[in-house]
């Protein structure tokens, strides 16, 4: 497939920052308007059943804690997003790896000043694959916008650069994160207003236009105790994760656990359910949530944890396959 709002030059110069009047003169405004839910039923995955490893402890070419992680599907791919190595947090400077599913580790890119890497997600197109991704970090090194970026094997992109769209998807939020669901062909965007956190879901068709004004789905989540760790999209639930890294206060099998959110409602679908996924790993803590669907048709919710010794962090990835 290919992508309108990047492969046409025309369409590409209008959705690079500073173009706010081409993007309204083609209805693709930087506030969205006011949607109800209208995501079709499906079927959600049961979060007590047991998980799977998909790999433990394989190393990313940072070795600072990951922090989230998306899949390339057609090109079987997987990103893991991390802090850069020797860069303060407040920075937002990323490190993406590149590994392939068996976990081994092939590229690295440099993402300077684009945020703290909550979530993101993947298009492919072709044999290349292009980052939704937050980007202009603020002074807490959290991103402002979204951007649409081409991953480049061993370069290093700074959010200042004019090259790549950026958007802000809901009038007077300040940071944004995304997620892509791969399967039902959505995105949805975590984003902060008015002192709390809320929900939009996006068909990707409308997105992969840069248009942002018909959401499918908005809402604000309910609470949920603990360290917000990660979350993504699979049909009509949203999936989210908590907890802490092992500690002397939060020992083995620490506190992770997950929730599903059912997005026509808002409300908790089930959750949140403990989990052991990794239990015996060195310095665990939960980090990223993605979806992926394998060529014989099996959806999976996979589960991210950073791992080993501090100078050394490593990524364990786990998945869940049962769908009720």
């Amino acid at each position: 497939m290919e992508f309108t709002a990047r492969t046409s030059p025309t369409r590409r110069g209008l959705l690079r920052t500073g173009a706010g009047a081409g993007l309204a003169a083609l209805g693709l405004g930087y506030g969205a308007q006011s949607a109800s839910a209208s995501v079709t039923t499906t079927k959600r995955f049961d979060l007590s059943k047991p998980s799977y490893d998909l790999f433990r402890s394989k190393r990313l070419h940072s070795t600072r804690v990951q922090q989230s992680f998306a899949f390339d599907s057609v090109n079987k791919r997987l990103f893991v997003a991390a802090k850069r190595s020797g860069s303060p947090e407040s920075a937002g400077d990323l490190c993406i790896s590149h590994l392939d599913l068996h976990g081994n580790y092939v590229s690295y890119m440099h993402l300077n000043g684009f945020g703290h890497g909550v979530a993101f997600g993947v298009r492919p197109s072709g044999s290349s694959s292009y980052l939704w991704i937050e980007c202009e970090a603020n002074g807490h090194g959290y991103g402002t916008k979204l951007a649409l970026i081409k991953y480049r094997a061993g370069t290093t992109l700074d959010a200042s650069s004019t090259t790549f769209g950026r958007f802000q998807p809901i009038s007077g939020a300040s940071e944004y994160t995304c997620s892509i669901d791969p399967v039902y062909k959505r995105m949805i965007v975590r984003y902060h207003k008015d002192g709390a956190k809320h929900i939009a879901v996006y068909n990707l068709s409308d997105v992969d236009r840069g248009d942002f004004s018909r959401p499918v789905a908005k809402f604000t989540p309910p609470p949920i105790a603990g360290t917000a760790q990660g979350y993504t999209l699979y049909g009509s639930y949203m999936y989210f994760q908590t907890g802490d890294h092992y500690s002397g206060t939060n020992p083995p099998p620490g506190n992770t656990y997950l929730t599903s959110i059912n997005v026509n409602t808002g409300k908790i679908a089930q959750g949140p359910v403990f989990t052991k996924a990794g239990s015996t790993l060195t310095w665990r803590e939960p980090e990223g949530l993605a979806i992926y669907r394998t060529d014989a048709g099996e959806s999976r919710l996979f589960i991210g944890f950073a791992t080993g010794d501090e100078g050394d962090r490593r990524s364990s990835i786990f998945y869940k396959n049962y769908l009720v």
